[in-house]
């Protein structure tokens, strides 16, 4: 069959870019690679971005940098990286607000799916049910009991809407029928020091956010918002072991690059952080953090992001959250 000549043309320029792109991939990396962390310096996020990738800049015998841009609960750096070159040198490391949560709640600049690749998943990190002391309540149940019969105030922090504790507070709610006020804060840290100081009563920060917290006894655990115990906190039962059921919001985080980074770039990424994420001196690292490592292939990672998305537009539907 003879070609016509802008059918040849066509075809002799997509050859080229497909040879350019297997080029690209088999060349990578060349250069610095650079994980943008959509938190400030200090966190749990920063610190597992910088433990991952010290070792994978070790793995890939490339420089290996981590950029911080927080702000806006994820989404400048989520626009940040969604406008970056596909070309492997970009990644992310979100998590569950960036990807999930805070797009189930409002429209946004950047589509999770759409424009982004899933690389690899890091693990999740426990989400704790806490209350300042001056709560009279030791433990999710009897705060249930009180707060219905009205010897407690009912109002909870958060780090702001579309975060992992404005959703857990919420399910919460909608478990046990019980009614507390939001209070938003611009992040996690103002809202944990309210909570310690009585201005407001109850708060799900990550298991990162409320450890010294609660090992200094300026906080109580009241219980776990995930399907089992935390190996930090063995002793603080789960909400679903106090009668509380369907209150499961394991903090995630996981890898993305940019849509269209090359699909050999992406599984090399993932092959070599999958290998990182069994180190057991890395493991050690990241349960330090309040993270537990779980490790996923690129096609799980697309099912899971699927599934996360559905998951948390119900929430955001059945308790009928809107963005302020």
């Amino acid at each position: 069959m003879k070609l016509q000549p802008n059918r040849l043309i066509w075809s002799l320029t997509a050859a080229a870019a497909l040879l350019a792109c297997g080029s690209a991939a088999a060349a990578w990396p060349e250069k610095t690679i650079t994980i943008v962390v959509p938190t400030s310096a200090g966190g749990a996020n920063d610190a597992m971005a910088r433990t991952i990738g010290q070792a994978l800049g070790v793995a890939l015998k490339q420089s290996v940098i981590v950029e911080n841009k927080a702000g806006a609960n994820g989404a400048i750096a989520s626009e940040y990286v969604k406008r970056a070159a596909p070309d492997g040198y970009t990644l992310m490391l979100g998590y569950i607000a960036t990807h999930a949560m805070n797009p189930a709640l409002q429209k946004l600049r950047y589509d999770p799916v759409a424009d982004f690749e899933p690389v690899a998943m890091v693990g999740s990190s426990a989400t704790l049910m806490v209350a300042g002391p001056k709560v009279k309540a030791n433990n999710a149940k009897e705060l249930v009991a009180q707060l219905k019969a009205g010897k407690e105030p009912g109002n909870y922090a958060s780090a702001g809407n579309g975060t992992a504790p404005h959703f857990a507070a919420e399910m919460f709610k909608l478990s046990t029928g019980v009614d507390m006020l939001h209070v938003p804060y611009k992040g996690s840290a103002p809202a944990v020091n309210d909570t310690v100081a009585g201005q407001t009563q109850v708060m799900f920060p990550s298991l990162f956010t409320a450890m010294s917290f609660v090992k200094n006894g300026q906080l109580k655990a009241l219980g776990v918002a995930g399907a089992k115990r935390s190996e930090l906190l063995p002793n603080v039962p789960t909400l679903a072991e106090q009668g509380i059921e369907g209150v499961d919001v394991s903090q995630w985080y996981a890898f993305f690059a940019p849509a269209r980074t090359p699909a050999p770039v992406v599984e090399q990424l993932n092959a070599t952080l999958n290998k990182i994420l069994a180190d057991k001196t890395v493991i050690k690292r990241l349960v330090e953090h309040g993270a537990e490592v779980e490790t996923m292939t690129v096609p799980q990672m697309r099912s899971f992001m699927a599934n996360e998305q559905v998951k948390w537009k119900k929430v955001v539907q059945a308790a009928g959250l809107k963005a302020d």
